[in-house]
């Protein structure tokens, strides 16, 4: 099981590496000796013999080439024998330690309680221990150094030939550099997992399924107050379950590819109950097994908030748009209604009472002032009759929608001078009647662009039922969109009408330019009518826009 400071170690993972501990030296044993194995770095107190025959052989054995220091003792603790890995680890030749009681090679305050266990492992039948189960084992060198040792000891017995006696011998590694190593690996961990917790951001580390890691800002997040309890949890126990699944498949692709940060956006499940929006970056970290995978969190529920609050701000913002449009449509079919069948009969019965004076001879009334008096009415009437057609022209209502287009598109020829081509498939009768004033107010906004801003000399204008939805596409030789036609300062306003009024019944707008030159507007609304893109009004500006409609014919010069 993985501790809290694993994820620093593998910070440092390539330095860990390389301070790793190995176990003590083993040996094995017990063996038999003989006197002729005896040679130079030995002595034997029980021979008079000198051990000199065997030399070469010792030399080129294992105990002479041996990296760990072996060093041999006798029954009364005296050396007789000591390798070269030894000697150079305690900083002696052995013509100075042969024969020398154990205890010159332990520090001072540490020589009984050494001698004791020793003593203490020649009275057991145990063959061998390893010494670090008595504790740290320290050495003592020439320049009266002290450096930590790890060593084990066996049994050696001598054959009967020489009188069978025992003789002890240790195994030694010298992990000073070792501890040094560690130490700096410790401190480093230290100073990582204090950066780690002085972080605002929440981080963890998970292994599997659990948390091996948290840091402080994770606690706060979680409404914990130490982060160590949430060591060892499960993170779905954290996650909200709606996040789990998205979760695991982030995981999993983070743990299979190389070096990939994955964003997602999920929610989690707080101490006292309630739940946070979070925006997590999943990534693994880069251990060999590649199990642990570091996660930062965000807490967005704020921004969250906020963006509901504003979505719901713009979507009344809408249907307060869609009422308005509805009532100003409303008021201009009643307002051209009423000059059309009102002021219209009115002048025309004018007309026919100033006819019948110029007929008879009237002395107070000049000829020539009648006839005034009847162009002037003649004037009006046609004023009247324009005006009405601006508001809202009557044949929308009485012949459709595509005769209303027609009438428009003469007209834009008759007054702006362009060639229009007009294609319009037959609607359906049950269209609602939002969708026809939409798409007549459409076409009247584009053509009022097209001649103030394209420089256009003909357009194409076509109308097509495809099943489920109307497309309605404008198409002209002018100078074409710019790049983001919607955000051009003080030209944009009749398309964000446009916009605003095909969102506002669910559609969608396409917006460019044709390879020959030109500019293309394609629009798609739903036989239905109903808003269900939920994308929001960009601002009030928006709403302004889409209510001051299309410009009459007679600004557009």
């Amino acid at each position: 099981m993985l501790t809290m400071d694993l994820p620093w170690s593998l910070v440092c993972n390539d330095f860990a590496q390389s301070t790793r501990r190995s176990a003590p030296p083993k040996m094995r044993g017990p063996t038999m000796i003989k006197k002729s194995e005896i040679g130079a770095g030995m002595y034997d107190p029980h021979s008079s013999t000198e051990p000199t025959e065997m030399d070469a052989a010792v030399q080129s054995g294992a105990i002479h080439a041996a990296l760990e220091g072996i060093v041999t003792i006798d029954e009364a603790m005296h050396i007789v024998m000591i390798n070269p890995a030894a000697q150079r680890m305690f900083g002696q030749p052995a013509a100075q330690l042969l024969g020398q009681d154990l205890s010159v090679l332990i520090p001072g305050a540490l020589r009984e309680l050494h001698r004791a266990h020793v003593q203490k492992f020649m009275a057991s039948e145990v063959a061998e221990r390893p010494m670090s189960e008595r504790g740290q084992l320290m050495g003592l060198r020439a320049d009266g150094s002290v450096f930590p040792l790890e060593a084990a000891i066996c049994q050696v017995e001598a054959s009967s030939k020489l009188g069978g006696h025992r003789y002890f011998t240790a195994m030694l590694r010298d992990v000073s550099n070792e501890q040094k190593l560690a130490a700096q690996v410790d401190h480093l961990n230290r100073r990582m997992r204090m950066l780690f917790d002085l972080l605002p951001v929440a981080i963890w580390i998970t292994e599997g399924e659990s948390v091996v890691y948290a840091n402080s800002a994770c606690a706060r997040l979680f409404g914990v107050a130490q982060r160590e309890s949430l060591t060892g949890q499960s993170i779905y126990a954290l996650l909200h379950p709606a996040t789990h699944e998205q979760v695991r498949e982030k995981v999993a692709h983070a743990l299979a590819s190389e070096d990939e940060v994955l964003p997602m956006h999920g929610k989690i499940a707080r101490h006292d109950g309630s739940s946070r929006d979070v925006e997590m970056v999943v990534a693994a970290l880069p251990d060999h097994s590649r199990t642990l995978v570091q996660m930062v969190l965000s807490d967005i529920t704020k921004q969250s908030q906020e963006r509901r609050a504003l979505l719901a701000s713009r979507r009344t913002l809408r249907d307060l748009a869609a009422s308005l449009v509805d009532t100003r449509e409303e008021e201009q079919r009643r307002m051209a209604r009423e000059l059309h069948d009102e002021l219209g009969q009115r002048l025309t019965a004018l007309k026919l009472e100033l006819s019948v004076l110029e007929g008879t001879e009237t002395p107070c009334v000049p000829s020539a002032r009648t006839q005034s008096m009847i162009q002037m009415v003649d004037d009006t009437m046609a004023a009247t009759r324009r005006i009405s057609m601006d508001l809202r022209p009557l044949m929308l209502d009485d012949l459709g929608v595509n005769a209303a287009i027609e009438w428009l598109a003469h007209e834009y020829e008759r007054r702006a001078g362009l060639q229009v081509s007009l294609r319009c498939d037959p609607l359906p009768d049950q269209l609602p009647q939002k969708v026809l004033t939409a798409l007549y107010r459409i076409v009247q906004e584009a053509l009022t662009n097209i001649v103030r801003h394209a420089n256009a000399t003909r357009v194409a204008i076509s109308i097509v039922h495809t099943g489920s939805s109307i497309e309605l596409r404008v198409e002209d030789n002018g100078a074409g969109f710019p790049e983001q036609p919607l955000r051009v300062p003080g030209k944009s306003f009749g398309l964000i009408g446009i916009r605003e009024r095909v969102l506002m019944l669910g559609g969608e707008l396409s917006l460019g330019n044709l390879p020959g030159g030109g500019a293309s507007m394609v629009v798609k609304l739903p036989m239905s009518g109903t808003d269900s893109t939920g994308e929001p009004l960009e601002s009030a500006e928006s709403l302004l826009q889409l209510l001051a409609g299309a410009a009459p014919f007679d600004t557009l010069s």
